[in-house]
């Protein structure tokens, strides 16, 4: 083998291997946040398929011309894409988490700045999506990202690609990230049932009694004690089942 085949051979299996890293990197929570500069993310991913390039069996998925090399691009893209998008909608359940406790605490008015969404945020939904990026990294979850890039050539081999199963496990990751998102929220749900309950109840024995600006401090105080106390297991349960995930690319 020449020199000019071999460096074609190097530079189309790192093509092959960024196009599914890089793809799955522009979402993945964590490496792929609005904040980040575009350049950063750029420089991580092609640094990131340059180091686990060697352990890749792309070579053994070489295109003999170039409409398989297209194919192949394509197939490889997509599949990087669907692994982003999925740990997206993911933590997007934290997201539906802040808004529906912004709701029930009253805070649900206060705008915060977009981080992992793609519109307007709350404040709460904002706190929840910074504080479950900042455990991704702080409880060493981000290893297990790249170890499970790396084991999606196990799970979907270089230039395959099976659409049914795809569209069948983003559908239930949506419902899981609902799932978690209503389970989260379920204390302040009761939370708020009860203080309205017992405010209106006040109400009704004293009728001159400005409920509404008792009700607001109130909610909000207990609001932000309940989201103290149910913190460490709210994102606890979203860590596992985001883990369990990366573990086995199903549910």
């Amino acid at each position: 083998m020449d020199l000019s085949a071999f460096l074609s051979e190097q530079f189309l299996g790192f093509l092959l291997v960024f196009a599914r890293l890089g793809s799955a990197l522009m979402f993945m929570p964590g490496f792929g946040e609005q904040p980040v500069p575009v350049r950063h993310r750029l420089l991580f991913a092609l640094a990131l398929s340059a180091a686990l390039r060697p352990a890749t069996p792309v070579d053994a998925a070489m295109p003999d011309g170039p409409l398989d090399l297209a194919v192949i691009l394509g197939t490889e893209i997509t599949i990087g894409l669907w692994i982003g998008l999925t740990a997206r909608v993911l933590l997007s359940a934290l997201q539906f988490a802040g808004y529906q406790i912004g709701t029930v605490a009253g805070l649900a008015n206060a705008f915060g700045p977009q981080l992992g969404s793609f519109e307007g945020s709350t404040m709460v939904a904002s706190g929840l999506l910074i504080a479950g990026v900042a455990l991704i990294f702080a409880t060493d979850l981000h290893h297990v990202i790249i170890g499970a890039l790396l084991m999606s050539y196990d799970v979907f081999p270089v230039g395959l690609i099976m659409p049914g199963d795809l569209a069948q496990q983003i559908v239930r990751a949506a419902a899981m990230s609902f799932w978690i998102g209503v389970a989260i929220t379920a204390p302040f749900y009761v939370m708020g049932l009860l203080l309205n309950l017992g405010l209106g109840l006040a109400n009704k024995m004293m009728p001159t009694l400005p409920v509404f600006f008792v009700a607001v401090p109130v909610l909000i105080a207990a609001g932000l004690l309940v989201l103290a106390l149910s913190g460490p297991a709210l994102f606890r349960g979203f860590l596992d089942t985001f883990a369990t995930w990366l573990g086995t690319m199903s549910f």
